[in-house]
């Protein structure tokens, strides 16, 4: 069986009277993105600051790859810290150093590099977190979502083995808060590090976890997948699920995924037993569009797609959900396949004409000063029907309307490539 990275075993701690944890056990393992989850005011951010050493627990053991901490020697101790890098809720900026200042700060005290090499490090972090128009101002001149921007550059400017990030996308709309936690995703996925979030940010933030923990009444109710957690039937989960019912995907204005599947429950799996429905699949090349034009630029091509399906299948009494970063899923109750292969010939041809991305984002010539050319892109949009039965998972009808999908449109993009001259 594999080690815990992190392990609590019965955690516990008290201020004063009140007491926040309450014999807490949890497992984070190595390379994953673990996101916690809970009601306001009950220990999410305290239970961090323990991982971190920056408070300790009243009672129980915490233990890192199966030692435990507080066994540890001055220096073992250390060595641990210095592998992990925190984004605090409040940011923790200084307001007398610059977004430069602030950022390059964590390498000038805790390694070794040359001036010149911080401050290579430190602007490519600036210029993947889009701050190049404020490097070099301070943080009272900043909105409360830049800076939440300029500590997350902060954060990973070291390239940590483990970052704890409390709340990173607070105060952030819901297009910057996507490509905030998918550069999150993407740096993990880089890197290797191993991610600990608090987040509220439903369900925004189930599209990159690998397991969720949920914290209710000082102890952890439930760590596993998010399908495992919907599963489980457990009344604290149930409080803490339900209540996610209204909850809509705010980047693309569709249900969200727990309210996608109620209503899936709830229209054809108990009124309807063993009906046939249609389903559509809509697959958009998200991966490709962040590489071309940045995260920004591509979720709100996603939010161009969520929006045009909610308008269009919503009026034949559909209902959609993303399922993933990149999927889309259209659940057609009472629409048979003739009819909803037509009623998609018909949404592609109306997709085509609004589905255009030319000369955005900033070009290599800018950046450089070095010629450039305008390089044309097309990214797929794809969408696969497939008939069902209400008896089904949802995870078997994507793989099946998956396999037989087909492009129904694209986005036409323009970038720009740097052109180096040769040397004779």
């Amino acid at each position: 069986m594999e080690t815990p990275l992190i392990e609590f075993r019965d955690v516990r701690r008290s201020f004063g009277d009140r007491t926040v944890l309450n014999g807490a056990n949890l497992t984070i393992y190595k390379g994953q993105i673990t996101t916690l989850i809970g009601k306001s005011g009950t220990g999410k951010s305290v239970l961090l600051k323990h991982i971190i050493g920056l408070l300790s627990p009243d009672a129980g053991s915490i233990l890192f790859e199966g030692r435990p901490i507080e066994a540890m020697n001055k220096k073992e101790l250390a060595d641990y810290k210095s592998r992990i890098s925190y984004m605090f809720q409040h940011n923790a900026l200084f307001d007398s150093m610059t977004v430069f200042e602030n950022i390059a700060l964590p390498l000038q005290q805790t390694t070794k590099m040359r001036k010149k090499e911080i401050s290579a490090q430190v602007m490519n972090r600036i210029e993947q977190m889009e701050l190049l128009d404020v490097v070099h101002s301070f943080p009272a001149e900043l909105s409360g979502g830049m800076q939440k921007r300029v500590a997350l550059a902060r954060a990973l400017v070291t390239d940590p083995e483990i970052v704890l990030f409390d709340e990173p996308t607070t105060g952030q709309d819901p297009i910057r808060r996507n490509s905030i936690l998918t550069m999150i995703a993407q740096y993990r996925k880089k890197f290797g590090f191993t991610a600990l979030l608090i987040s509220h940010d439903i369900p925004d933030i189930f599209f990159i976890s690998d397991r969720i923990l949920l914290l209710w009444e000082g102890k952890i109710a439930f760590q596993g997948s998010y399908e495992e957690s919907i599963a489980l039937e457990h009344p604290m989960i149930d409080e803490f699920l339900h209540s996610l019912e209204g909850f809509h995907d705010e980047l693309t204005g569709l249900l969200s995924k727990q309210a996608f599947r109620m209503r899936y429950d709830s229209i054809l799996r108990r009124r309807h037993k063993k009906k046939t429905f249609t389903a559509i699949l809509f697959r958009l090349e998200l991966e490709l569009l962040c590489q071309i034009l940045g995260s920004e630029l591509a979720y709100q091509s996603l939010r161009t797609l969520g929006e045009y399906i909610n308008t269009h299948m919503d009026g034949q009494g559909g209902f959609s959900a993303r399922q993933s970063r990149d999927q889309i899923l259209t659940i057609l109750p009472y629409t048979e396949m003739e009819e909803a292969q037509k009623m998609l010939d018909d949404f592609a041809l109306g997709l085509k004409k609004v589905l255009v991305c030319s000369g955005q984002g900033r070009t290599d010539e800018e950046k450089s000063g070095e010629k450039s050319e305008v390089c044309s892109f097309g990214i797929n949009v794809h969408a696969g029907v497939t008939e069902s039965r209400s008896d089904e998972e949802i995870d078997k009808i994507i793989i099946r309307a998956k396999a037989v999908e087909n492009v129904i449109a694209q986005y036409r993009c323009e970038t720009r490539r740097e052109l180096h001259s040769e040397k004779v």
